[in-house]
């Protein structure tokens, strides 16, 4: 095992792990004058994950949502997974993601860490999701979609597939009534019907989309109007709403719902929620390779996230805060403020703890100090809205604050300017993510995108 970095140790060492919308706005906003930063990641990008959707169906492409995390100046990058932690002896246990590579592992050396780690699609131990379904986590799983899509078309165009089959391979299901599951499936019901099925237009009768969710509505944490707006749209457009539905098992080509009713499909698309990574269940497990390794405290009521302080220090089963260890995004909560796991709250997490870096080591150059010491006050979220695209220039916007005793934010001063639903709420919707892009590359392909199909 070799100890990569361990050579430059003029600064204090930041390792950063994970390049999704925390780590990575970390790694764009912390001072590398003052820090050596490391940066240990799966994907050699960052990726714009609310217009996933748009890539999927070719509005967007794959690079105009992506942005190579190398562009970052002063960062040294290892694309690898994270294996486990030594809060002891402070470094990183690290192996190569490479296919063929895995045994090849080293250490990083940190004097600050950053758990950036994210979380996955959340399968619910259900069979043959895994094996069968299509996920939207990432620029390959758009990838795959994509494929997919033409695929079932291709298929049913051929000469010897009855009718039977047809209407098999044109069923396009999501199970998901979230904002990633409805705006997918507006996009792709934009995509077919606009395009698509002009190339294919003895298909159309055996066409069908539908959405499965075990709740009694989609779009569920947004206000009852607003969901019940989006449902009546994909009514009208002939989008299925199968509500108070479960999905038990899903084999190639059908699953099956808990009331026994065999569903035929051409293609899956899983949306259901997140999971902890294995790392995080690692570290709140205490199934560790490495003796005396703390074990962390991970939510009770949710998805198993870790816990942290409000100044993202993560907190060991005994409630003590690991100094200089922090935890952001979606594979941490902070305690007793049960944030929702979207970009904008670990976009303003990643914010908060770069600017709270560099002043604590300005003030602090050894940061052997906490915090609260240096007059740095705890993070607070500032809610920029729910948004969600429902399809044909339409869409939602929720902007009430969702979580309680959270202080009013950017949408309580705007919400009487902005039409929470409809064209309007498109226009802003559009608009919000173009400001949200925030990254020089990504603003410019998404020039583009505004204007799209108009």
């Amino acid at each position: 095992m070799s100890a990569a970095g361990s050579a430059r140790v003029a600064k204090h060492r930041l390792v950063v792990v994970g390049s999704g919308w925390a780590g990575f706005r970390v790694l764009q906003s912390v001072d590398s004058r003052r820090f050596d930063v490391t940066l240990v990641s799966l994907r050699n990008h960052f990726v714009f994950t609310p217009l996933l959707a748009s890539t999927a169906v070719g509005t967007l492409e794959f690079r105009c949502v992506t942005e190579p995390v190398k562009r970052v100046p002063n960062v040294q990058f290892f694309e690898a997974k994270c294996d486990t932690v030594d809060f002891a002896n402070k470094r990183v246990h690290c192996s190569s993601s490479f296919e063929g590579f895995s045994r090849d592992s080293f250490s990083v050396q940190y004097d600050s860490l950053v758990l950036a780690i994210g979380a996955v699609s959340n399968t619910f131990n259900i069979p043959g999701v895994a094996e069968h379904a299509l996920f939207l986590k990432d620029v390959n799983d758009a990838r795959k979609i994509r494929s997919r899509i033409m695929e079932c078309f291709e298929h049913a165009s051929q000469p010897n597939i009855s009718d039977a089959e047809k209407a098999k391979l044109l069923h396009f299901a999501v199970v998901g009534g979230g904002p990633t599951g409805v705006e997918f499936l507006a996009e792709l019901h934009d995509f077919i019907t606009e395009d698509v099925i002009s190339l294919y237009p003895d298909l159309r009768p055996f066409l069908s989309m539908s959405i499965y969710e075990a709740g009694k509505k989609i779009l569920g944490a947004f206000d009852d109007k607003l969901s019940q707006y989006a449902g009546e749209r994909f009514k009208r457009k002939g989008i299925e709403l199968k509500l108070g539905q479960a999905v038990k098992e899903v084999k190639a080509g059908s699953f099956v719902l808990t009331t026994g009713e065999v569903v035929h499909y051409g293609m899956l698309v899983w949306s259901t929620g997140l999971s902890p990574v294995d790392l995080v269940k690692k570290l709140t497990s205490g199934d560790s390779e490495i003796a005396g390794h703390p074990v962390l405290q991970k939510e009770q009521q949710g998805m198993g996230r870790l816990v942290t302080d409000h100044y993202f220090r993560v907190l060991d089963t005994k409630g003590n805060a690991l100094q200089n260890v922090f935890a952001l995004g979606d594979c941490a909560t902070v305690k007793d403020r049960n944030l929702p796991c979207t970009a904008q709250v670990a976009n303003q997490k990643g914010a908060w703890l770069a600017k709270a870096l560099n002043r604590s080591i300005q003030k602090n150059t050894q940061m052997t100090l906490p915090f609260e010491e240096l007059g740095i006050r705890p993070f607070q979220y500032n809610h920029m809205g729910s948004l969600a695209y429902i399809g044909k220039w339409r869409a939602v916007a929720d902007l009430a604050t969702p979580v309680p005793n959270t202080p009013k934010g950017v949408s309580d001063a705007v919400k009487h300017f902005v039409p929470n639903s409809g064209i309007g709420a498109w226009l802003f919707w559009r608009s919000a993510y173009f400001t949200m892009s925030g990254y020089f590359q990504i603003s410019l392909s998404m020039q583009n995108w505004i204007f799209a199909k108009s």
